[in-house]
């Protein structure tokens, strides 16, 4: 599979050879890899570091042996000519999250920057919809307030701050609405229509992503903070969204399968 996807990115993007690199060495074979962060969120500079994430499966007699592997691999490379950052869940616990109410890993799954991918990873993108709860509100709130409690206890804040805080509320509030998982900022604003996030992504993206905003925005930001949280409770609440995941029986079977071989991961390299 490409990594490209519907952002920002095209061909020019990605640097494929720091991609291979940082996942040559994983010593598990790899259901996908997708791309995250702030690629993902639509709004990377020319700086971004490559966040890449995943799901591994690691060999059943391994697991069932004295020394179980560990579940999470993690590997951050400060010395790649791209700072890379891989994170990847073994199997299990990896579909245990994403029955658990969790939006990182479900941003994960959908991402359209699909850096490694196969037959698995086509499945378990159709088993999403059977993962959506209304509960899903909370991982997106949450993550929304513990980004903008960095920012509100001093009278400023930064740019990139407050696009980290808005962006889960935004994502929120459309897969509530929609039942559809979108990460990128630009794209979820073009049905918001805020000018303010699309001057907050320019001035990240083509200047001092730390730059920082004044007292007066951050009062305006507050008040918009407080408005967008409002609204994501709202759509949450009129969702029709179950309170638990109807698809659990599907995730175990998909689990079972991958475990003993009887679904093929076939993975692909994608290019860049």
């Amino acid at each position: 599979m490409s990594p490209l996807g519907d952002g920002d990115l095209d061909a020019r993007t990605l640097e494929q050879d720091v991609i291979d690199e940082a996942l040559s060495s994983h010593p598990h074979p790899l259901l996908f890899v997708t791309m995250s962060g702030a690629h993902l969120y639509g709004f990377a500079s020319r700086d971004s570091d490559y966040d890449l994430r995943g799901c591994h499966v690691a060999p059943l007699d391994k697991l069932v042996s004295m020394r179980p592997p560990r579940e999470t691999i993690d590997v951050l490379d400060r010395d790649a000519r791209i700072e890379t950052d891989v994170v990847t869940h073994d199997i299990g616990k990896f579909l245990a999250m994403l029955l658990g109410r969790n939006g990182y890993v479900l941003e994960q799954v959908c991402s359209p920057l699909v850096i490694r991918g196969g037959p698995a990873f086509d499945e378990l993108r159709s088993l999403v919809p059977g993962c959506l709860t209304r509960h899903h509100r909370h991982h997106f709130r949450g993550f929304a307030k513990s980004q903008w409690g960095a920012i509100s206890g001093s009278s400023t804040g930064t740019v990139k701050g407050l696009l980290y805080a808005y962006r889960p509320l935004l994502a929120g509030i459309h897969l509530m609405r929609t039942r559809e998982v979108e990460s990128n900022l630009r794209t979820l604003n073009g049905s918001f229509k805020l000018s303010f996030i699309d001057d907050l992504i320019a001035a990240k993206v083509e200047g001092d992503e730390k730059a920082s905003v004044g007292a007066l925005d951050l009062e305006f930001h507050h008040a918009e903070f407080d408005r967008l949280n409002a609204e994501l409770e709202e759509a949450a609440d009129r969702s029709g969204l179950p309170d638990s995941p109807p698809g659990f029986d599907a995730v175990d079977d998909f689990l079972v399968r991958v475990r003993l071989g009887r679904t093929a991961l076939t993975q692909s390299d994608g290019s860049a």
